[in-house]
């Protein structure tokens, strides 16, 4: 079992997830590219073995309106080649998480095919890399539009006219408002996509009164054999927040937390009857330092599973 996380490393300061220039810059994936060879040293140096790239590695990569970014990939072959070898030198699982404005089942034709090409472009960063079927992009279902039914249908559809190579790449999460766990079942069983657990959002969003361990147990089974799943894990952020004006409200539980609740994860660990094993993308704005501190209360409060962790590193 690995432990990931996403974004910016804060452990070590001078390393950049991307190139993140404006456009008027000229940023280039090549540029993101060697950040993200320094980025991977650093996770080697802290045995982290998991890592979710930003989606925009490529800055501007499909942008409608600025046609000179859109043959960074082409132009960058080699550099994602070279970067590619060294996480699978490394054993670095790798992802990207697409972002809110991916939407397979919006009505609007223009937004739908500005989706579909990121989400190709995104799959072309991840085979130039020759990265292995685990490294995945994960999305949402997307909007509700009134009618969940037809929102459902609407992205299987979508899903069903993309290209295998980025069918082959997607992964489906729920989340904590529309579409639970049983609604993405229900999308995987007509188009065979993987789904992914989110611990945080089936804790919020559960119209089906799934339990956990059953809920968990259902994505896990729509990865195929020789693949091992991940699922995401958070804790709900529960400090007190203040509006403009400083008045004091309570947190949104929504939110993540800097860091991981390590009791919660401890208990949701030990609690699992005999399942297939995943592994678990941390979901927290301390980033890498969530994940080192949760490493550091397992060692303390969980020595077995802090075992099992180091054994998997």
């Amino acid at each position: 079992m690995k432990l990931g996380f996403s974004g910016n490393v804060l452990g070590r300061s001078g390393l950049r997830s991307h190139d993140s220039r404006r456009w008027q810059n000229k940023p280039h994936l090549s540029v993101s590219l060697a950040y993200l060879r320094d980025l991977f040293l650093y996770l080697q140096s802290r045995q982290i073995k998991m890592y979710r790239m930003a989606a925009d590695l490529a800055p501007y990569l499909t942008a409608p309106d600025k046609p000179h970014f859109h043959h960074q990939i082409e132009e960058s072959q080699a550099e994602l080649a070279a970067v590619g070898a060294l996480a699978r030198e490394q054993h670095l699982r790798l992802s990207f998480h697409a972002p809110a404005h991916v939407l397979l089942n919006t009505p609007d034709t223009r937004r739908l095919q500005q989706s579909v090409a990121l989400l190709t472009g995104l799959t072309a960063i991840l085979d130039a890399m020759a990265l292995g079927s685990e490294a995945v992009i994960v999305l949402h279902v997307g909007g509700h539009y009134h009618n969940a039914s037809r929102a459902r249908d609407a992205f299987a559809r979508a899903f069903l006219r993309l290209p295998a190579a980025v069918q082959q790449r997607l992964a489906l999460e729920h989340d904590d408002r529309r579409f639970g766990v049983q609604d993405i079942l229900w999308i995987h069983q007509r188009t065979g996509i993987r789904l992914i657990f989110d611990y945080l959002h089936h804790q919020l969003y559960n119209p089906g009164q799934l339990a956990t361990n059953e809920a968990l147990a259902i994505c896990l089974a729509s990865w195929p054999p020789g693949q091992l799943p991940k699922i995401h894990f958070s804790s709900p952020a529960t400090e007190m927040v203040r509006d403009r004006r400083g008045k004091p409200h309570p947190p949104r539980l929504n939110r993540h937390s800097h860091y991981i609740h390590p009791f919660e994860f401890i208990s949701f660990l030990q609690r699992l009857p005999p399942m297939r094993d995943f592994d678990i993308m941390l979901e927290a704005k301390a980033r890498d330092l969530a994940l080192l501190q949760l490493r550091n209360h397992l060692a303390r409060y969980a020595p077995q599973l802090s075992q099992r962790l180091a054994t998997s590193r």
